[in-house]
């Protein structure tokens, strides 16, 4: 268990992967759609 195991959160962020183990952060449904659009909100 380590770097080179998939399983294990330190494997996958040594691979730069993401799974059950390490989950990537959900973005705010505003801040998806102002970076879709190209729109920067506050200006």
């Amino acid at each position: 268990m380590g770097k080179g195991d998939i399983r294990t959160r330190r494997g996958k962020i040594f691979r730069g992967t993401y799974g059950t183990t390490r989950l990537k952060k959900k973005r705010k449904k505003k801040a998806a759609e102002a970076a879709k659009t190209g729109k920067v909100e506050g200006q």
